[in-house]
């Protein structure tokens, strides 16, 4: 094994032959096959000597059977990796457009960072380029940023996956928070402005290639069945059963890559009859135009009906704004979160509620007046003011009959704790510690009321019942009031 120089003849133009020597060394060894091969080195010989030490080593090692299995794909370009990944995505059974964007932004941070082969690929390089594309939140969103950041990723676990390399160099860098830097929220509409734009798009000129009615009947399902844009272009007149009130959208078009099949309601699948009468099954159900031009259809035709585009809160009212309106349509009805989640096909709960789930007008008001009213008297206040809301007097009372047999004056007092809703009724027999006697109460075995005492006897002072206590000095100061007063 040798370290040497190319040696060629050059013919001079004077007619005389030279020998020249190449500018850079070359190392000549044995592979582990026992194959004699020839690579080139640097410029400089002790560098070569040092890749002809590595590479007799890695020699030696798979004679003994250690093969470095991820040497070949190390030394292709990146650029070769990126064209196998587009088509792995395509066989994958994803879209086109899917596929060209995923592979268009991986390979916009790789050729912006300069990555020429896979081990030139660095975190902290693919971090500083997208921090630059911010800007300082002046360039790309941080929605943008974490799309990027996706897509590196997603081709360097691919390579993982392929078996073209042991790890990811990027699998532990994480995205951006999104809520901090939002661009472009949407809102919900109002039932009414659903009504509205419905009425005033079926009745409007043709606009994009599409009638009026047409444009009413694409706003509707989509409000209706939280169809994406995309998914709504992909519908055919045979995607939907109009006898089982079902439309099906095909695995390659649903953003989760999987067939859905999708309720609809019995009036909407009575118009769809009439709307798809002498149409093919295999032709468009909707002649819809690009997606830059299906916002600014939808934003001409709110314009027309006197909705804001964007409201006071800087939300856009575009057409994935239709999306979020499904999602708030079923919290108000009531509709369990679990069944909006399957409806509007989302793979977490927390995206249907927090992001696709907005409060309509007036429900905050109404849920405010579900509380319960705090004017009301507690228990307690109730029970010390007896009901008419004065508090107690403390003042020591003489008379001490409470009956209305034995104070006849006692039962203008006893009336006003009755329509109160907290004393004894009118026909109720009144016992001495202030509470109705109930019937076996008036026996012979009750040792205040049996017969032949006539209230002489001396009644018990203790009472173990405060609450009775403190309606016994309410009933004694409603004695003594005037009847004026107690009025």
């Amino acid at each position: 094994m040798a370290v040497f120089r190319r040696k060629r003849r050059v013919k001079r133009a004077d007619g005389r032959t030279v020998v020249k020597q190449s500018s850079k060394w070359y190392v000549k060894y044995r592979d582990g096959d026992g194959i004699v091969r020839c690579v080139p080195g640097y410029t400089d010989r002790e560098a070569t000597k040092q890749l002809e030490a590595r590479l007799v080593k890695e020699a030696a090692l798979a004679k003994e059977g250690v093969v470095d299995r991820y040497k070949e794909h190390r030394v292709r370009p990146l650029r070769e990796h990126l064209e196998d990944f587009h088509a792995s995505l395509l066989a994958k059974g994803n879209t086109a457009k899917h596929a060209k964007l995923t592979f268009s932004r991986a390979a916009a941070v790789i050729n912006g960072c300069q990555f020429g082969r896979w081990g030139d690929i660095s975190a902290s390089r693919v971090e500083r380029f997208l921090a630059g594309l911010r800007n300082d939140g002046e360039g790309i969103s941080a929605q943008t940023f974490n799309f990027y950041l996706q897509a590196v990723k997603q081709f360097c676990r691919w390579m993982v996956q392929d078996r073209r390399a042991s790890e990811s160099p990027v699998a532990h860098l994480k995205g951006l928070n999104v809520r901090t830097d939002r661009r472009h929220d949407r809102r919900a509409l109002e039932v009414e402005e659903v009504r509205q734009l419905l009425e005033v798009t079926k009745g409007a000129r043709r606009r994009y290639c599409m009638t009026g009615p047409e444009r009413a009947m694409l706003y509707r399902l989509a409000v209706e069945t939280g169809l994406r844009a995309g998914e709504l272009r992909s519908l055919t007149v045979g995607s939907f059963d109009l006898d089982s009130c079902l439309v099906e959208v095909a695995a390659g078009y649903s953003k989760r890559r999987r067939l859905d099949r999708l309720p609809l309601r019995r009036e909407t699948a009575a118009e769809l009859r009439a709307f798809f009468a002498g149409k093919l099954p295999n032709a468009k159900a909707f002649r819809m135009p690009s997606k830059s031009r299906v916002a600014n259809m939808i934003k001409a035709d709110l314009r027309d009906t006197g909705i804001p585009y964007v409201d006071e809160a800087g939300r856009y009212a575009d057409f994935h704004g239709l999306r979020h309106t499904t999602g708030s349509f079923l919290a108000a009805a009531g509709v369990h979160p679990k069944v909006a989640q399957a409806i509007l096909r989302h793979s977490k709960m927390d995206l249907t509620m927090s992001v696709y789930t907005h409060t309509l007008r007036g429900q905050e008001s109404e849920a405010v007046g579900k509380l319960p009213d705090l004017s009301v008297p507690s228990k307690h206040a109730a029970e010390a003011t007896g009901t008419d809301g004065r508090e107690a007097s403390t003042s020591k009372h003489t008379n001490d009959s409470l009956t209305p047999q034995w104070t006849p004056a006692a039962c203008s007092g006893r009336q006003a704790l009755s329509a109160c809703g907290s004393g004894p009724s009118i026909n109720e027999e009144v016992t001495p510690s202030g509470k109705p006697a109930s019937k076996g109460s008036l026996g012979t075995k009750n040792p205040e009321l049996a017969a032949g005492d006539n209230g002489k006897r001396k009644r018990r002072r203790s009472d173990s019942n405060r609450r009775i206590t403190v309606l016994q000095t309410v009933a004694l100061g409603l004695l003594a009031t005037p009847p004026s007063i107690a009025r």
